[in-house]
C-alpha cells in the first residue's frame, strides 16, 4: 500500500462519509401548513463606526476620506444581516496581494472558484448547505415550497441595492431564456414519483428580500442541487438589463458585443452572463472584482469595497487588498516562480510533489495536502458515442475496455506519474467515500498484456498493417486518438501511447488549447480524454456518472439527448438508460434512505460497466503557500461541489 493511503482513507472515513447519510435537508421542517427557520449561518449585529472605527481596510478608509466612497456602515447591509465569516487561525490584518501564476483567460474556473459567492454552499463537512448570500430559508413538511429570505441592505459591487428582483430577473430573463447557453438546470425540476413527469418550478417574489421556490412534487435535495447547479440564483438585473436583446433589441445587442470586442452575440452572452467574474463592467457579489482585461499578462482582481461579509470583530472582509495573477506560457514557470518566491500560493499535480516537498525551509512555504474524492489520478474516459462506427462499437464492447485496463502497468504508471503517491488500482470510488465498493480497485488493475492480447483477438482485431498495427474487423485503419489540454499530463500519455501500442494499437496524442477541448466534447469529438470522474456524493451531483448535459467525455451525446429533451444526440440504451431512470427515481425521492439505496444501484452499473478506466489511484490536491500567508485550512476535501479552493473561504485569508 502507498504512503498516502492509510492518510487519504482516514481523512476520507472522518469527513466525506457523512454525505448523503445524514437528513438532506437543512433543518427539520414543521407542519405543511406552518414553517420553521432553519439554522443559518452566525449573522451577529456589528457595531460599525464609520472609516474612524477602523471597520474596514486603509486603502477604503482612503476613498471615503477623498468623498469617492460611502461610509461603510452605508456599503454594508443592515447590522443583523451581516455575515460574519469564521477565521481558520487568527483575526487576520489588511494589505497585500495574494500572488499566483495563471494560464490566461481560458482557466476561468480557476478564479471563479477562488472567488465564488453562492446563494447557498455546502458546510465543511460537506453533508448539507448552510446560507451564504442568502441569509436563511424556510422549507414545508413535504419539500415542495422553499422560502428563501435575503440580506437586507446588500449591494453589489457598484453601490447598486441586491435584491429578489435580482433573482426573479435572472430566472425569468436568463435562466429560463437560455441566454447564457445553459439549459435550465435539473435542480428546478421535481419529478412524479409514479409517471416520472418532469414539473418545472415556479419562482415568486414575495417582497424586496424574499422569494419562494415552489415544486409540485417533492425536492428533498433542493437546496443542494442548487448549491451545485446554479450556485449563483442571481444576477445584476440593471447590468443585464442595458445589453439582452429581449430587452434592447437584437442590433443593439451586436452593437455592443462588437464595443466589447466579440463578433458573436451569443458568445458574449456567455461570457458576461456565465463568465462574468473576468470583466471589471459587470457588478459582482464577490470578495473582489476585476479591474484588468483577463487577456492581460496580468489579471488584477481588487477588494469589493460593498463586500457583505465581516470577521467576528465587525472588520469588514476580504483582509486581502489585490489578487495578482500573472499569465505563464509554459507549465514549468507555476513552479520555478512558487520556488524563487514570486508567488505566493499554488496549486500542484502529484509529480511536483518531491520537489516543493524539499525546498519547503529554503523556499519559506509550506506544502498542504487536502484530500480529493477521485477514482483516479490518471486514467481515460471512452466516448460510448464516439462519431466514429467502428471506434464506438469498440469502445462499448467490455472485452475491449477490459484490455486497455490490463494491458497498462499500473505500477509503472504510478511510480513515473504521481512519484508513488498514488496505488496502481483501477478507477473506484475510494475507500470511505460514499458509493464505495470492496474489490472495485482491484478489478482489471493486474497487468496481464497475455489476456489484453487474447481478447482483442477476441474481439475480431487479428488483421494487421505493414506496422503490425491491428486493423478494424473491416479491415480499414484503426486509431485511438486521445485529447489533452493540460501538458502535464505528457509524461503519462506518452506512456499509455507506448502500452497501446505494444498491444498492437496506433495510438496519437493532440495537445489543444482549452477552450478548443471544450467545444471539441461539445461536438463530440472527442473519443478518448484523460479527465478524472472527482464526485462526493452522486446524489449531490449526478453531472460526471448521470447523462444529463453535455459535460463527461464517457456518455457524450448520451448527455446531450437529456439535455435537448431527446430532440438531439444520442438516446441511451441498456446500463446507461437505467442509470437515467434510478436518477429521475432519485429526484422523486421523499426520504434520503430511499436516495441512498438508489445512488448505490448507480455505482454499481458503473463498477459492472468500467467505462472511466484508471491506471493510478487517487493523490492529495497538492497546495502550496507561503508561510506568511494564513489562515488557510489544512484538513480540506478539495472537490468541485464544494468548489474547491472556495471551499477554504478565500476573503479570510491573510498575509502576515
Amino acid at each position: 500500500m502507498k504512503r498516502s493511503k492509510s492518510i487519504l482513507v482516514l481523512f476520507l472515513c472522518v469527513v466525506v462519509f457523512v454525505v448523503g447519510c445524514t437528513s438532506n435537508k437543512s433543518a427539520e421542517p414543521s407542519s405543511s401548513a406552518t414553517t420553521k427557520p432553519t439554522e443559518t449561518t452566525e449573522v451577529k449585529p456589528v457595531e460599525t463606526e464609520g472609516t474612524e472605527g477602523t471597520k474596514e481596510a486603509p486603502m477604503l478608509a482612503a476613498l471615503v476620506s477623498d468623498g469617492k466612497l460611502p461610509p461603510v456602515e452605508e456599503r454594508m447591509p443592515v447590522p443583523g444581516d451581516i455575515m460574519i465569516e469564521p477565521v481558520v487561525e487568527e483575526i487576520g490584518q489588511y494589505g497585500g496581494d495574494w500572488k499566483m501564476a495563471w494560464n490566461g483567460p481560458s482557466d476561468k474556473w480557476g478564479i471563479g472558484m477562488i472567488t465564488e459567492e453562492a446563494l447557498f454552499r455546502f458546510t465543511k463537512e460537506g453533508d448539507k448547505v448552510e446560507p451564504n448570500v442568502a441569509k436563511g430559508f424556510e422549507v414545508n413538511e413535504d419539500s415542495t415550497v422553499f422560502t428563501i429570505h435575503l440580506r437586507e441592505g446588500m449591494k453589489w459591487s457598484d453601490g447598486m441595492p441586491f435584491t429578489a428582483d435580482d433573482v426573479l430577473f435572472y430566472w425569468e430573463h436568463m435562466l429560463t431564456k437560455e441566454t447564457f447557453g445553459k439549459k435550465i438546470y435539473d435542480a428546478y425540476y421535481s419529478v412524479d414519483p409514479v409517471s416520472g413527469e418532469k414539473v418545472l418550478a415556479d419562482i415568486k417574489k414575495v417582497d424586496d428580500y424574499t422569494f419562494t421556490v415552489t415544486h409540485k412534487y417533492p425536492s428533498v435535495q433542493f437546496l443542494e442541487r442548487v448549491a451545485i447547479d446554479n450556485k449563483w440564483f442571481f444576477a445584476p438585473a440593471h447590468f443585464h438589463k442595458t445589453i439582452l436583446p429581449e430587452l434592447v433589441g437584437e442590433e443593439k445587442t451586436l452593437e455592443i458585443t462588437k464595443q466589447w470586442g466579440f463578433e458573436d452575440p451569443k458568445q458574449f452572452l456567455v461570457e458576461t452572463g456565465y463568465y462574468y467574474w473576468l470583466y471589471p463592467q459587470i457588478p459582482t457579489l464577490r470578495p473582489w472584482v476585476a479591474k484588468t482585461d483577463p487577456n492581460s499578462d496580468q489579471f488584477i482582481l481588487e477588494r469589493n469595497p460593498f463586500y457583505w461579509k465581516t470577521d467576528e470583530q465587525g472588520q469588514q472582509l476580504p483582509y486581502i487588498d489585490r489578487i495578482v495573477q500573472t499569465k505563464i506560457q509554459d507549465p514549468s514557470q507555476r513552479l520555478l516562480g512558487t520556488l524563487s518566491g514570486d508567488y505566493n500560493f499554488g496549486q500542484f499535480g502529484a509529480n511536483d510533489f518531491t520537489v516543493l516537498k524539499e525546498n519547503e525551509k529554503k523556499g519559506d512555504f509550506r506544502v498542504i495536502l487536502w484530500t480529493q474524492p477521485t477514482w483516479s489520478s490518471e486514467g481515460i474516459q471512452l466516448n460510448q458515442t464516439t462519431q466514429d462506427p467502428n471506434l464506438r462499437k469498440l469502445f462499448q464492447d467490455i472485452r475491449f475496455r477490459e484490455a486497455l485496463s490490463i494491458g497498462v502497468n499500473r505500477e509503472e504508471v504510478s511510480d513515473i506519474v504521481t512519484n508513488g503517491l498514488a496505488d496502481p488500482i483501477q478507477a473506484s470510488v475510494p475507500e470511505g467515500v460514499i458509493g464505495y465498493q470492496e474489490g472495485w480497485a482491484q478489478q482489471w488493475a493486474e497487468f496481464n498484456p497475455d489476456r489484453a492480447n487474447q481478447l482483442l483477438d477476441e474481439i475480431g482485431l487479428t488483421q494487421r498493417d505493414r506496422n503490425n498495427f491491428r486493423l478494424n474487423a473491416d479491415g480499414s485503419e484503426l486509431t485511438l486518438t486521445i485529447y489533452e489540454a493540460d501538458p502535464n499530463k505528457n509524461t503519462f500519455l506518452e506512456l499509455l501511447k507506448k502500452y497501446f501500442e505494444d498491444l498492437g494499437l496506433k495510438t496519437d496524442i493532440k495537445l489543444v488549447e482549452g477552450g478548443a477541448l471544450f467545444d471539441l466534447k461539445y461536438a463530440n469529438e472527442v473519443p478518448i480524454h484523460t479527465e478524472n470522474i472527482s464526485v462526493a456524493n452522486v446524489a449531490f451531483r449526478p453531472d460526471t456518472l448521470v447523462p444529463l448535459r453535455i459535460i463527461t467525455p464517457w456518455f457524450g451525446h448520451y448527455g446531450l439527448y437529456s439535455q435537448s429533451g431527446g430532440t438531439d444526440g444520442v438516446k441511451p440504451e441498456g446500463d446507461v438508460a437505467k442509470i437515467l431512470e434510478l436518477w429521475n427515481q432519485i429526484k422523486a425521492s421523499k426520504s434520503t434512505d430511499e436516495i441512498n439505496r438508489l445512488s448505490d444501484e448507480i455505482y454499481k452499473i458503473h463498477r459492472n460497466n468500467q467505462w472511466v478506466i484508471g491506471y493510478a489511484g487517487p493523490t492529495p490536491a497538492i497546495t502550496v503557500a507561503s508561510n506568511s500567508m494564513r489562515n488557510i485550512p489544512s484538513d480540506l476535501v478539495s472537490v468541485d461541489e464544494y468548489r474547491g479552493l472556495g471551499h477554504a473561504h478565500p476573503a479570510q485569508f491573510f498575509i502576515k
